[in-house]
């Protein structure tokens, strides 16, 4: 029998962490390879954790609630030699890295200045300002668990961190080899607010994924220099022309060709011809992305999850009504994969689905621009023979990140956004 390790996958492209909402085995269960072992929560998507081998779960490392770095381990089992999903020699190496990563662990009983603490444990530290060095921890090897520093901030004791105990913390996190304390730092939490309650007063407790999107937005505002645009947009011959051939396709098809669709295949073209706007800010140089994969916005009653439309320029927009209907649909049903989420290079958002007609959205980190698609909407037009003209007119709004983009290019590229959208006529061709 061999002792394996499960770590926290990799659940998106940027995702540095995720949250063990709830465990589906206990130990002493016995697990098949793929497997489900634990619902894990991110800001970009909810997924289950599968097993890699077939074995008997040893221990669970992790506590629903608790947040671990990719990575870390979450659970160990005890799989048969013969039952591994990687080879002997795989196993031994993999054995002799266990031991290697032990003897951090087993320093912290030494000296807790070196300890290093998980990202749910500092920022209840923060939170609190708990002195990390003077908490005795009861997780394996003296490690510091999110329940120690529940324990102590109910029992109102709390070990003040003095400057020199929070500069050597900070020093700490900062020497982690993976995603260290600016994934962190990156995330300022909002400490808890005591509000007092009235008769009828509801309190509705912050679902774990209510929390990821609170943290990947508050991330957002803070690192990214918002900057925002809108330009007004003439679309009475898509409206015409959509609303042309929206039964027959509906017929054919099976399912509905939407204003949406044409908006996102016009932006997905503009950005292929400006290549700068699908950019990310990565520190010391600015990544441009080849794929233009959109992201788009898709709500239920509680939440909000990003969808990717997987290389959107090389796509008909038949090809993409027909992915944002299938995207939707698992969204709504919780059928959407985690790989489903990944990999976006540009947002849009329907906002005018529910009837906005200006609005300013925050940037799908680490992207670094959002189109928002306000509602279409009748107004009177002067039209350039100087005569008044009812027209069907749609907002687009854009936020950018100032890193990346300056005011030049994007107003450029919404000026490309609305000469298509303008000139599409009977002769498009949706296919």
């Amino acid at each position: 029998m061999t002792l394996e390790k499960i770590t926290m996958p990799q659940l998106g492209e940027s995702v540095t962490e995720g949250t063990i909402s709830k465990w589906l085995v206990s130990p002493g269960d016995h697990v098949n390879k793929y497997d489900p072992l634990a619902e894990v929560m991110t800001d970009k998507v909810n997924a289950e954790v599968p097993s890699s081998f077939t074995g008997v779960i040893k221990e669970l490392i992790a506590e629903e609630g608790d947040t671990l770095e990719v990575g870390q381990v979450i659970c160990t089992m005890e799989v048969e030699g013969n039952a591994t999903a990687t080879a002997s020699s795989d196993s031994e190496e993999k054995i002799e890295k266990d031991k290697k990563d032990s003897a951090p662990s087993q320093e912290i009983k030494e000296n807790k200045g070196k300890a290093r603490y998980s990202p749910a444990v500092l920022k209840l530290s923060q939170e609190h300002d708990i002195d990390l060095t003077l908490v005795d921890g009861t997780g394996k090897d003296g490690r510091i668990t999110r329940k120690d520093l529940l324990k102590i901030i109910e029992s109102g004791n709390i070990p003040k961190a003095s400057n020199e105990a929070t500069v050597q913390t900070n020093q700490t996190v900062e020497n982690k080899p993976a995603a260290p304390v600016a994934a962190v730092a990156a995330k300022p939490s909002t400490p808890t607010v005591n509000i007092p309650t009235l008769p009828g007063d509801i309190e509705i407790p912050v679902s774990g994924v209510r929390k990821a999107i609170a943290n990947n937005m508050l991330r957002s505002k803070h690192e990214a220099p918002h900057a925002w645009t809108m330009m007004e947009v003439d679309v009475t011959n898509l409206v015409e022309y959509r609303d042309s051939i929206k039964s027959d396709f509906k017929k054919r098809e099976g399912f509905n060709i939407t204003y949406f669709a044409f908006f996102v295949k016009a932006v997905a073209q503009a950005l292929k011809e400006f290549p700068q706007i699908n950019s990310m800010w990565a520190g010391d140089k600015i990544i441009q992305k080849k794929d233009i994969n959109i992201s788009i916005a898709v709500a239920t009653d509680d939440a909000l999850f990003v969808p990717v439309i997987k290389n959107a320029d090389d796509k008909s927009v038949k090809g993409i009504a027909k992915e944002i209907f299938d995207l939707a649909n698992k969204v709504r049903t919780g059928t959407l994969k985690a790989d489903e989420m990944q990999g976006g290079t540009f947002t849009v958002n329907n906002t005018g689905s529910f009837g906005s007609v200006q609005s300013m959205g925050i940037i799908n980190y680490p992207q670094a621009a959002i189109l928002q698609v306000e509602s279409i909407v009748k107004r009177p037009v002067v039209m350039n023979n100087g005569m008044i003209a009812v027209r069907d007119m749609v907002n687009l709004c854009m936020s950018l990140d100032h890193r990346v983009l300056d005011g030049l290019i994007c107003g450029r590229f919404l000026q490309r956004v609305k000469q298509i959208l303008e000139n599409i006529s009977n002769e498009t061709s949706v296919y």
